[in-house]
């Protein structure tokens, strides 16, 4: 079924009512109002709904690794084929990925405006519950919402009022003036869901008012609101607690990416994304009647042939990243882009020899280094096609072997090694954090003492060697996400910024900047952080140039600013007519 937002569409899903659904009478109850608020919430993974695959994955590895310096396209060239364009900054209007978003997404902006639809008629749910539902409702809404924008930019807002039943109502994505504006309906949603969300939820899974704080202030972050996103911030810093009550803070690196450790008792999970597995859910996806409930969006992106998962290949990290990753005499990041030049981390024939920031090892499988319990990283035996795919591989979705069977699915479908019930990370405390320093330089009154403490802060936790990766022979341990302190697995050497060296803020941005390149790696943030400092063209088109001598698929490869910043709406949607035959869809710039 098609995601054809113009209602009055005859392949609209806003205008058929969706496979499978049962009539408002029938769900006008606390049962069925609570069943579609799960529905709802069942698309945060970006996993069965409408038309969901590695397109629409929730960790957005295609549009915010591949898409920027992080990550290449991996496996071979012919192989996921859509993921190409993506990756060289322009996209096909009619590519496959874009269109799986866009659908997946639209499809939870439906199934959220579902539960306010039937929520009147439920005359069994008390006031203050109907409220709480509604609020909750709201975040659902706003996240799917800022999803799309962030993407494809140019996009219409839906709510409640929109329905496959209403008549010929005409949703647009243009305006008299030009394309429509939707962040202030995204903002309003999650004012609303701040207002009416508990501190605390019973389901662990569930928003709670903080997350909705910090999805507003990442949508105030997006559009450079600085000052409106500072007091959220500091509210967050000094008070926010996870939907199990546990205050924020910063735990163990690895910790953050352990299935053993990021569903329950992660004191760092601003908002995370829930996933299991050996539920049920993989067979009904074997037999064609839903999808896993693991982290199926992820399920490309294992080492190739061997060791966890053994397929597919993708998401490998670049050899950019890996450089990024040196440091100096004093532990810091080389913020002069020097880190390109000279010999480059893990070459095979003339590896650079110097010192690293140690969360390189959590980020990425490199050759030698332990990677979790699986033993050293074989080098390129692990990777698909070296010549295209560099010599990494991604690391933060991966299980533990001693996970394999019990935390990674064994049900009978073709990814069962591929799924594991690893969450997530939407929001963790380190970008929180990260972001608070940002404001501290860019807002209307710097501060940047603060600014300072709040960097090294995150850099504390990094340089703590008790959650440094070792080798030796250091047994890791699958429950706590560490190994017995031997022998660093490399020369590892990481410090904090000295008194005084962000009072120039220029030097201090930069730095801010750097350090969200660092922590949050492979965890597809880039390319959106990229775009919203204005500095994509920039910094991508310099990448392209580097990579080339490693990566022949960037030679030619170029940014087009005002164009390559955002998805093409897709073109089957552009096509879809509404009831006066008319496309009310208008085409991003460029494509």
């Amino acid at each position: 079924m098609g995601a054809c937002i113009l209602a009055a569409c005859s392949k609209s899903f806003l205008n058929i009512a969706p496979g499978g659904a049962l009539s408002p009478s029938i769900l006008a109850n606390e049962t069925g109002v609570q069943g579609l608020l799960i529905g709802a919430y069942s698309i945060l993974d970006g996993e069965g709904g409408n038309n969901g695959g590695w397109g629409s994955a929730a960790s957005n590895w295609t549009y915010g690794g591949v898409q920027a310096d992080d990550a290449y396209k991996g496996s071979t060239p012919s192989d996921q084929s859509d993921i190409v364009g993506i990756e060289s900054w322009n996209t096909p209007t009619t590519d496959g990925y874009p269109s799986q978003k866009w659908d997946e997404y639209y499809d939870g902006v439906y199934r959220a405006n579902e539960v306010l639809r039937v929520l009147p008629l439920a005359k069994d749910i008390p006031a203050a519950e109907a409220a709480e539902i509604t609020a909750e409702v709201r975040f659902l809404r706003g996240f799917f919402h800022f999803e799309l924008k962030r993407v494809f930019n140019n996009v219409p807002y839906l709510d409640e009022k929109v329905t496959d039943t209403s008549g010929p109502v005409t949703v647009t994505n243009i305006s008299g003036s030009g394309y429509v504006n939707i962040w202030p309906q995204i903002e309003a949603d999650f004012i609303a869901a701040m207002a009416g969300l508990p501190a605390t939820q019973s389901a662990v899974g569930r928003a709670n008012k903080y997350a909705a704080e910090a999805l507003l202030a990442k949508v105030y972050m997006t559009e450079l609101k600085y000052d409106a996103a500072k007091p959220l911030l500091a509210d967050l810093i000094a008070n926010g607690e996870t939907s199990d009550g546990l205050k924020y803070k910063l735990i163990n690196y690895g910790s953050n990416f352990n299935p053993a450790q990021n569903h329950v008792g992660d004191a760092e999970a601003v908002f995370t994304i829930q996933t299991s597995v050996n539920d049920g859910s993989g067979n009904s996806q074997n037999a064609g009647i839903g999808i896993s409930n693991g982290n199926y969006g992820d399920a490309l992106n294992f080492p190739y042939g061997a060791g966890p998962g053994a397929c597919c290949g993708f998401n490998n990290p670049s050899q950019n990243l890996a450089n990024a990753y040196k440091t100096d005499a004093n532990g810091l990041p080389l913020l002069d882009d020097s880190y390109s030049t000279g010999n480059n981390v893990s070459d095979p024939t003339t590896p650079y020899t110097g010192t690293l920031d140690p969360r390189i090892d959590w980020v990425m499988g490199r050759k030698g280094i332990p990677y979790l319990d699986w033993g050293p990283h074989p080098g390129d035996s692990w990777i698909r096609d070296p010549a295209n795919d560099g010599h990494f591989n991604p690391k933060k979705n991966v299980y533990a072997e001693s996970q394999k069977g019990t935390l990674s699915s064994v049900e009978s479908f073709w990814a069962n090694v591929e799924e594991v019930a690893n969450n997530i990370n939407y929001i963790r405390f380190a970008d929180v954090l990260l972001w608070a320093a940002e404001v501290d330089i860019k807002g209307s009154v710097p501060n940047p003492a603060e600014a300072l403490s709040y960097v090294n802060m995150v850099r504390a936790r990094a340089a703590d060697k008790t959650g440094w990766v070792y080798g030796g022979g250091a047994a890791y341990s699958a429950a706590t996400a560490t190994y017995a302190i031997t022998t660093p697995a490399d020369n590892y050497k990481i410090g904090l910024y000295p008194d005084g060296a962000f009072d120039n803020l220029t030097y201090a941005m930069t730095a801010i900047m750097f350090e969200r390149r660092l922590e949050l790696a492979m965890e597809g943030q880039r390319f959106f952080d990229l775009v919203r400092w204005g500095v994509a063209a920039t910094v991508l088109n310099k990448y392209a140039s580097i990579e080339k001598n490693v990566i022949p698929f960037y030679n030619g490869v170029s940014f087009t600013p005002g164009k390559s910043e955002y998805q093409p709406i897709p073109q089957d949607q552009i096509d879809g007519l509404g009831v006066t035959g008319t496309s009310y869809l208008k085409q991003n710039p460029g494509y």
